[in-house]
């Protein structure tokens, strides 16, 4: 439901920004600033709220585990098996995260969770992190352990 409400309101600033140059004095409309992305912490890695948001999955994903093997001293093998672990809720297990998709593989001594973006750009990279808790991203192809570490 916040994915689709964070949709909306992207599409409503879209809108009234595509709004404000058409009817805008030429000179004006020339002028009007492209939206930037707002960093929403100091040292945010993210491009774009979309970035944000599946940054965010991620490490609740990541700290979840840490939690799960330190009560039961293995990994969760399911994201199904981390609902309730910290704060994992059970809507959570939905690979669909709105301009990105999910992927988990899990065993008890090791994990892999991707994000992909349905579209991958410079605002949309994929991501990857395995069980030593690092996030690497990659704006060219599908992130794996080789990518760079998201700072």
């Amino acid at each position: 439901m916040r994915n689709n409400f964070t949709r909306l309101l992207a599409i409503i600033a879209s809108l009234v920004l595509t709004a404000s140059t058409m009817f805008a004095p030429p000179a004006l409309a020339a002028q009007a600033p492209a939206a930037t992305y707002q960093p929403k912490f100091p040292g945010d890695p993210a491009r774009s709220d979309s970035e944000a948001a599946a940054l965010g999955y991620m490490r609740v994903v990541l700290r979840a585990q840490h939690h799960f093997e330190k009560q039961y001293g293995h990994f969760a093998t399911s994201l199904a098996e981390l609902v309730h672990s910290g704060t994992f809720t059970k809507r959570m297990v939905n690979p669909d995260r709105g301009d990105y998709s999910a992927g988990f593989r899990g065993k008890k001594d090791s994990f892999i969770l991707t994000l992909t973006p349905k579209h991958l750009d410079a605002e949309h990279r994929s991501f990857y992190a395995e069980d030593d808790g690092k996030i690497h991203a990659d704006e060219e192809k599908p992130a794996d352990a080789s990518s760079p570490v998201v700072k």
